[in-house]
C-alpha cells in the first residue's frame, strides 16, 4: 500500500509540473516555433546528408540571441522531427535520412514497392508519435532513478558499454552472419583512432597529414556510408526500380486497427527505445535496431519481416523516437550526452544559461519538465505534419533515382562540408562511400561501421584511463558489479549468434523473460486487487458487507483476509516461478549432461 500510495503521489506531484510547464508555452509565438522548428527538422532528416546532429548544430548558431526557452523549444522539436523526417526517404529511396532510419529501410522500402507507401509512412507517423511519447512519460517519471544507476559508470564500465554497443548492434544488423556485423563495427573501431590521442595528444595513424589530426568526422563518414554509397550503388545498377503509386491523404491517416493490434510491440518498442537512449554515447539508431529485434522475436509473423512487415516498421520508428527523450535524461541528470544530436543540445543548453547536471532538480527545479512540453509539443507536431505533408513527399517516388542521384550528391557534399567548411570532409565523404559500396556489395551491414566511429572515442579514452588510473592492472574489468553484467550481456551476445548454443539457451531464456513479464502483470494485477478487496472491507465496516457470487455474505475481516489472501497467493506464485526458471536454466547442463551420460532419464523415456 504504501509503496502504491508513494507512486500515486509522485505521478500527481510530476503531473502538477508538467501542467505548469505547459501553461508557460501555451502562447501562439510558441506554436509557431513549433511548427517551424518540426517542419525545418523533418525537411533535414529526409534529406540524405543532412541529419540531426548538424541541423541541431547549425540552428543552435542562429538561436543565441533567443529567448532560452524559445530556442530549446526550436532546438528540440528540430531534434525529433529530423529523427522522424529520415523515414521519408528510409521508405520512398531506400536512404535512411539520419543512422537512426536504417532499421525502417528493412520493411519499409518494400512496403513502398508494394504498392503501400502511404499507409507505411502513415504507420511511420504513428510509431514516431507514440515513440515521443513514452519516452516523455519516462523522461518525466523515472529520469532521476535511471540517472541514479548512470553515475556509476566510470571509465571500466564505459569500456564494456562500447564492446557491447558493437557486438549488439553488429548482431542485429547482420542476423544471418553476424560475424560480418562485428567486423564492420570493430573497422569503425580502428576508423576512430585515427587522429592525436586524447591523453597525450600524440599523432596516430595520420601518415603525415595535418587534416587528419583531428580525426575522422563522424557526419562525412556517416554520409558517405549511407549516402554517396546509395548513389554509387544506384549507378551501379544502372536499371534501378521505379515505384510508381498514387495516394491520397485518407491513405495516409494512420489506421487504429493497427495500434490495437501491435500494442505490445508498441509499448515494448517505446521502453525499449528509452532504455536504450539513456546509455551514453549509443544512441536512436541502436534503440531502433534492439526494438525491431525484440518485436521479430515476439511476432507471430516473423516470416513477414524483411519483406514489408508493418509491425516491424511501427516497431523500428517507435523505437529510434523513443530514444530522443530517454538520451536526454543523462543529459539533464548528469551532464553526460546520450547521442550526438543530445550532445550538441548539451552545448545549447550551456550557452543559453541552463547548466545540466545533478544539480539541475535544485537550481533549475522546472526545466526537466519543460523539456517534456517541449518533446509533447515535438510530437504532436509530427504526427499532424507527418500525414499532411506524406502525400506531397509521395511525389518523390514520380522522379527516377536515377535523375534524383545527382541531387542526393550534391547534397552530401553540402552536407560533408557545411560541418567544418574543409574539403577534407568531402573527401572523407567519398572514400567512405566507395568503402560502403564495396562493403554493400560483400553484404557488410553500414551501421555497426558508423556506430564503431562513435563509441570510438569512449572505448579509447575510457580503456586509457583505466589504464593509467590503476596502472596496467585489468582485475578491475572483471571485479565491478556494473562490469560484470557488461560482460555477461556481451558474452550472452556471442554466445547467442551461434545457433547450438541459440538453440540451446533460446528456450530458457524466453522461460525467465516469460516468468519476468508474467510476474510483474500478476504482482501488479495482485496489488490492485488487494486494494480492491481492502475498500470492501472499510465499506462492509460502515454496515454494507460485500456479497459473493455464492451468496456469501463478507464483513469486514472476512474481506479483509480475502485481499491478503489473494495478494500472497498470488505473489508466492510468482516467486516459486521465477526462482523455478532461474535453477532450470543454472542446472540445465548438468542434468543434460547427466541424461547423455543415462544418469538421469530422458524426457521421452520417462513420458
Amino acid at each position: 500500500m504504501d509503496v502504491l500510495t508513494g507512486l500515486f503521489g509522485y505521478l500527481a506531484t510530476t503531473s502538477g509540473f508538467v501542467l505548469e510547464a505547459t501553461a508557460r508555452f501555451a502562447q501562439p509565438e510558441i506554436v509557431l516555433f513549433v511548427v517551424g522548428g518540426t517542419l525545418l527538422g523533418i525537411t533535414i532528416g529526409m534529406l540524405p546528408g543532412l541529419t540531426a546532429t548538424m541541423g541541431v548544430a547549425l540552428l543552435t548558431t542562429l538561436t543565441y540571441r533567443m529567448e532560452p526557452d524559445d530556442a530549446l523549444m526550436i532546438l528540440i522539436c528540430l531534434y525529433v522531427g529530423a529523427i522522424y523526417g529520415g523515414s521519408r526517404s528510409a521508405i520512398l529511396l531506400n536512404i535512411p535520412g539520419t543512422p537512426a532510419n536504417a532499421a525502417t529501410t528493412v520493411d519499409g522500402y518494400p512496403l513502398a514497392k508494394a504498392g503501400k507507401a502511404g499507409p507505411a509512412m502513415g504507420t511511420a507517423t504513428t510509431g514516431s508519435f507514440l515513440g515521443t511519447f513514452i519516452g516523455m512519460f519516462f523522461l518525466a517519471t523515472v529520469a532521476p532513478i535511471l540517472a541514479d544507476y548512470a553515475l556509476q559508470f566510470q571509465t571500466h564500465e564505459f569500456f564494456w558499454l562500447a564492446i557491447f554497443g558493437i557486438l549488439i548492434s553488429g548482431q542485429l544488423t547482420a542476423l544471418e552472419d553476424p560475424l560480418k556485423g562485428w567486423i564492420a563495427g570493430f573497422l569503425g573501431l580502428a576508423v576512430a583512432m585515427i587522429g592525436q590521442e586524447g591523453l597525450y595528444m600524440t599523432d596516430r595513424f595520420t601518415f603525415g597529414f595535418t587534416e587528419m589530426q583531428g580525426g575522422v568526422n563522424l557526419i562525412p563518414a556517416m554520409v558517405g556510408a549511407f549516402g554517396f554509397s546509395e548513389v554509387i550503388t544506384v549507378m551501379y545498377n544502372r536499371r534501378a526500380e521505379v515505384i510508381k503509386v498514387t495516394t491520397g491523404l485518407l491513405d495516409v491517416i494512420p489506421n487504429p486497427r493497427h495500434v490495437l493490434k501491435y500494442w505490445r510491440t508498441i509499448g515494448r518498442s517505446g521502453v525499449l527505445g528509452t532504455l536504450i537512449g539513456v546509455i551514453p554515447g549509443v544512441g536512436e539508431d541502436i534503440g531502433a535496431w534492439v526494438s525491431y529485434a525484440a518485436a521479430r522475436r515476439a511476432s507471430k509473423e516473423k516470416e513477414k519481416f524483411g519483406k514489408g512487415s508493418v509491425e516491424g516498421l511501427m516497431a523500428a520508428e517507435t523505437g529510434n523516437s523513443a530514444a530522443p527523450p530517454g538520451a536526454l535524461i543523462p543529459v539533464l541528470t548528469l551532464g553526460i550526452p546520450g547521442s550526438a544530436p543530445a550532445a550538441v543540445l548539451l552545448a545549447a543548453m550551456i550557452l543559453h544559461g541552463v547548466r545540466p547536471g545533478p544539480m539541475i532538480m535544485i537550481e533549475f527545479p522546472l526545466f526537466v519538465y519543460e523539456v517534456v512540453v517541449m518533446m509533447l509539443f515535438a510530437a504532436a507536431a509530427i504526427f499532424v505534419l507527418g500525414i499532411l505533408l506524406t502525400p506531397i513527399l509521395l511525389k518523390v517516388l514520380a522522379i527516377r533515382r536515377e535523375r534524383l542521384m545527382p541531387v542526393v550528391f550534391v547534397l552530401c557534399v553540402i552536407g560533408s562540408y557545411a560541418i567544418e567548411q574543409r574539403m577534407f570532409d568531402v573527401w572523407v565523404m567519398v572514400i567512405f562511400g566507395i568503402l560502403g559500396f564495396i562493403l554493400r556489395q560483400m553484404k557488410y551491414p553500414m551501421a555497426p561501421l558508423v556506430l564503431g566511429i562513435v563509441l570510438g572515442d569512449i572505448f579509447d579514452k575510457s580503456f586509457r584511463r583505466s589504464w593509467v588510473i590503476h596502472n596496467g592492472e585489468f582485475e578491475f574489468y572483471f571485479t565491478r558489479p556494473i562490469c560484470i553484467v557488461l560482460m555477461l550481456m556481451c558474452l550472452a551476445t556471442v554466445l547467442m549468434s551461434f545457433g547450438p548454443t541459440r538453440t540451446y539457451l533460446l528456450p530458457k531464456i524466453q522461460r525467465i523473460s516469460g516468468a519476468v513479464t508474467e510476474g510483474l502483470w500478476w504482482a501488479t494485477r495482485g496489488q490492485v486487487r488487494l486494494v480492491v478487496w481492502i475498500f470492501r472491507s472499510f465499506k462492509a465496516a460502515l454496515g454494507r458487507p460485500h456479497v459473493e457470487a455464492t451468496g456469501d455474505v463478507l464483513g469486514f475481516g472476512a474481506c479483509l483476509a480475502t485481499g491478503f489472501k489473494v495478494y500472497g497467493t498470488s505473489l508466492v506464485e510468482v516467486v516459486v516461478e521465477l526462482v523455478t526458471s532461474i535453477l532450470a536454466f543454472v542446472f540445465a547442463p548438468v542434468v543434460d549432461v547427466l541424461r547423455l551420460l543415462r544418469v538421469v532419464p530422458r524426457t521421452e523415456d520417462r513420458g
